[in-house]
């Protein structure tokens, strides 16, 4: 039986902070205007400021409670959770700005867009995380299926770096134009209208139902990297929807330098088959979850720096 270590008031203060930042970041900020590099930056660094402070006071309160050791590896394996998913996303990222380039979606619209759709992304992983750790509890042997699941994406990943995303041919796109009356531009910042005595979608819609729709596809290869980490369900699902959180400011952030990042995919395989691995081989030998972080964390720096060095050279000639 899997149990976590949080009671019910901490999973309260949790529910009631993202509540509260989600009203500051739609309230307060405001849905529709252009997100400037500047901005992008600060709340990508505060999302990260926040998440490392929710770790730290979760630190403080296992050590006063469980114990030195309990707090390190609680600690240590929302950290790794954290950084698993949050590097994950960033395919995610390149994801949406296929999408809105697509459609055409300006510049003031795309956050209107994420805001629904991480929020939506934020409930859509509370269930699957449930889900997961309810088929985990009782079926303890799926984590093989979990294992040689993320062994086979890894590998897929990495096979299909660099390849060109086919909008225009996606099953999901022709579903929802064969079915969904959707005006042929944009009304404003409206996903829905009555015109003509009907109802019709816009494409800003049309983007939003495919910004889940790439999400669930991603939540399915990431949510059982983090089991491979940890079984306790409330890091499982903090450390996920922390690092989701600040995937909007990512992505105004990294929209332009994609091109720098051309090898990323490569480095992402090479950490889901890892953790699957790690999955695959737990009955015969556990690997600390310090080494997780360490090998997550060194393989992803290097993909990244071998990207921009890699990008930079092949400008030059």
């Amino acid at each position: 039986m899997i149990q976590s270590m949080a009671g019910w008031w901490i999973w309260a203060v949790f529910a009631a902070f993202i509540l509260i930042m989600f009203a500051v970041d739609l309230f307060v900020r405001g849905s529709v205007h252009k997100v400037s590099m500047k901005e992008a930056a600060i709340w990508s660094a505060v999302w990260v400021l926040v998440s490392l402070l929710f770790n730290a006071g979760l630190w403080a309160y296992l050590y006063s409670t469980e114990g030195i050791q309990v707090a390190n590896e609680k600690a240590t394996a929302f950290l790794t959770g954290y950084l698993i998913e949050k590097s994950l996303s960033v395919d995610n990222v390149f994801v949406w700005l296929t999408l809105f380039n697509f459609f055409g979606i300006p510049a003031e619209l795309q956050r209107r867009v994420l805001i629904y759709g991480v929020l939506g992304a934020v409930i859509m992983r509370t269930g699957i995380i449930l889900m997961g750790t309810w088929l985990v509890t009782n079926f303890e042997w799926i984590l093989y299926v979990f294992g040689a699941f993320l062994v086979f994406t890894g590998i897929k990943m990495a096979w299909a770096a660099n390849k060109e995303s086919d909008v225009e041919n996606n099953r999901f796109l022709r579903w929802i134009r064969g079915h969904i009356p959707i005006t042929k531009s944009l009304r404003g910042h409206h996903f829905l209208v009555r015109e003509q005595g009907r109802l019709w979608a816009t494409p800003l819609l049309v983007v939003l139902i495919m910004v889940e729709i790439s999400d669930l596809i991603f939540a399915v290869d990431s949510i059982p990297a983090i089991f491979a980490i940890t079984r306790d369900p409330f890091i499982v699902l903090t450390s996920n929807i922390f690092a989701i959180l600040g995937l909007r400011a990512m992505y105004f952030l990294f929209s332009g330098l994609a091109d720098r990042f051309s090898l990323l995919d490569y480095g992402l395989g090479l950490v889901l088959v890892f953790i699957g691995i790690k999955l695959l081989i737990e009955h015969w030998y556990t690997i600390p979850i310090s080494w997780s972080l360490a090998t997550v964390a060194v393989i992803i720096s290097a993909t990244m720096l071998i990207s921009w060095y890699w990008t930079d050279r092949h400008q030059e000639s």
